[in-house]
Formats: C-alpha cells, structure tokens, sequence
C-alpha cells in the first residue's frame, strides 16, 4: 500500500504509467500506486480514470512512434504520407506491450481506442492533419482536410485493430489502396 500522504503531479503519474505499460503490457492502478509510492485514491484523485489514463499512455507511446517515423520519412507528397503511416503501423505491430495489451484487455483497448472516454482517436485525427499539412501544394482544401484525415485514420485503425474488431486481420495492401484513395480523391 502506498503513501497517503505523497503529492504527485498529472505528469508524474503519466511518465510511471509509461513505464509500467511499457513493462506489463497495461496499466494495473494498484501495481502502479505502489510504484509510485501513493495510495489509490490518490492514484484516482489525480487521473480520475483508468480509462483516461490508458488513452494518455497510449497516445504518449504512439505520438513517440509516430515522431520518429515521421523523421525517418524519404518520401514527400501522397507518397511520404503513407510510408510515415506503413513505418508507424510497422513499428506499433513490433511492440510487444501494445499487443499484450490489446490481447489482455480487448474489450478496454477498444473503448480507449476508438471512444471518446480515451481520447486517442481524437489525437490521432490532429496528428494526422499535421501530417497532411505537411505535404507541399497538399491537394486537400481546407473544408475537406478534417475529413480526410479523419477517413484516412479509420483506415488505418481498421488496419491496425482488425483482429481485436472482427477476429481476422485485414489485408494491408488492401487498406493502404483505400488509405490512397481518400488522399487522392478529397481535393
């Protein structure tokens, strides 16, 4: 049991949150109370929900992979957009923990993933729209970029957690011709 007396701060609880997930392939708020030497309730009292918590883990540890994969990008235009996505669906597929945790917790992963209680969607669409902004002379109007993106995350979340929403994974050369398509025909 953890100190009831220890102040800790929203960003502290999310960087050992980062660690524990990153070694437990979850979030277990009372093995990550005790790691942070503080009791529950204060664990509660600072993040409100496990389910919030998760969101903010997963999109911290995704944005970092989405980041590097964006660095590492040689391609511009449609084309860079999608190689920035094949490096991060590529890299977030190798992560032992994410699939622990979607193997685990399916039934959390899904509400965190796609509800709004988790807000990684939400993130995900923003980032995405960066993405695209980034493309010189991008073809999207600017009525149409916030749906684009929106479309084009979908896509690859379809990609990403087919398994988890129908059982059976989901060609990728398949989504990566309709994630093309939304690209190439919302100007």
């Amino acid at each position: 049991m953890g100190s009831t007396g220890r102040v800790v701060s929203q960003d502290q609880v999310l960087h050992g949150a980062c660690r524990f997930f990153l070694r437990h392939g979850g979030v277990d708020m009372d093995g990550l109370a005790s790691s942070l030497a503080i009791s529950r309730a204060t664990l509660y009292r600072v993040v409100h929900s496990r389910d919030g918590l998760l969101g903010d883990v997963l999109w911290v540890l995704a944005d970092r992979v989405l980041a590097r994969a964006r660095r590492e990008r040689t391609n511009g235009g449609v084309e860079g957009v999608l190689e920035v996505t094949r490096r991060f669906v590529d890299q977030l597929r190798a992560a032992g923990p994410f699939r622990a945790f979607l193997r685990g917790e399916p039934e959390t992963a899904a509400r965190v993933l796609f509800n709004a209680s988790g807000g990684v969607h939400r993130r995900a669409v923003s980032a995405q729209k960066e993405i695209l902004l980034e493309v010189d002379g991008g073809p999207w109007s600017t009525a149409a970029l916030d749906q684009v993106a929106f479309l084009y995350v979908r896509i690859v979340e379809s990609t990403l957690y087919a398994e988890l929403l129908t059982g059976a994974p989901l060609d990728p050369d398949l989504a990566e011709r309709a994630a093309r398509t939304v690209l190439l025909q919302h100007r």
